[in-house]
């Protein structure tokens, strides 16, 4: 039988090509390793439908666990939606480290459902003084903001659930 937890650390070291410093396992996108005596089953869920990135992740999925001699086959599993919520502490952290504001946990409030946009923490001075720029940043899950107080720009990882 394979090593489940080997598996997972094979996992650990993909990267999510669109924000290298995560790893798919930090993104949530791993929902479960499922190991037989000579095969392994990787179910991912993308972080919304069309992502473009979800073929290039198989592709290195498989690539990294056949580089350790682990035959494996990946399955794109689109139901449950993936949320935010499943995104680990450390990845958080590390979207944090990299300048991308991780999505917040109180991201759902009464102003967002009137068209105001929440007050985002900037990455790289932790101010609240911050105003959106775009809905839309650099990818599709991410929205453009700007701190009034370092006067940078950064993306801001939206929340979905």
């Amino acid at each position: 039988m394979i090593n489940t937890a080997e598996v997972w650390g094979i996992l650990e070291t993909v990267s999510d090509p669109e924000i290298p410093v995560l790893s798919i396992v930090d993104l949530g996108v791993v929902r479960e390793v499922i190991a037989t005596e000579d095969k392994v089953m990787v179910h991912i869920t993308p972080t919304y439908s069309g992502c473009p990135a979800m073929n290039m992740i198989e592709m290195e999925i498989r690539g990294a666990l056949l580089e350790k001699g682990i035959n494996n086959d990946v399955k794109l599993v689109l139901s449950p939606a993936w949320t935010t919520d499943w995104m680990s502490e450390k990845g958080k952290q590390k979207l944090k480290a990299y300048g991308i504001a991780p999505p917040q946990d109180d991201d759902i409030s009464i102003d967002t459902l009137f068209g105001k946009p929440d007050q985002i923490e900037c990455p790289h001075c932790n101010s609240k003084k911050t105003e959106l720029i775009s809905q839309f940043g650099s990818t599709a899950c991410k929205a453009l903001y700007r701190c009034k107080d370092c006067l940078e720009p950064f993306d801001y990882f939206k929340c979905l659930r």
